[in-house]
């Protein structure tokens, strides 16, 4: 590098050290945040089956007493 600027080479090396650690640590941050959409994805579907059964477990005496009203 040139000495013919003004900045400082210590400012340059801090601002090249920052970005290397940024690029550096760029693929952990793209897998932990793989990982915190795929777990939330999953919890939301568990969610989603226990409401689907709430809903069920509330509609089977109806369906079973109108079944038995057909019987007779």
């Amino acid at each position: 590098m040139a000495d013919n600027s003004t900045v400082n080479g210590q400012v340059t090396d801090a601002v090249t050290q920052t970005n290397v650690t940024v690029l550096g640590e760029s693929p952990a941050q793209a897998l932990s945040n793989l990982y915190q959409m795929a777990t939330h994805a999953n919890g939301m579907a568990m969610q989603n089956s226990v409401s689907n059964q709430q809903n069920l477990n509330q509609l089977n005496p109806v369906i079973v007493a109108d079944a038995i009203n057909l019987l007779k």
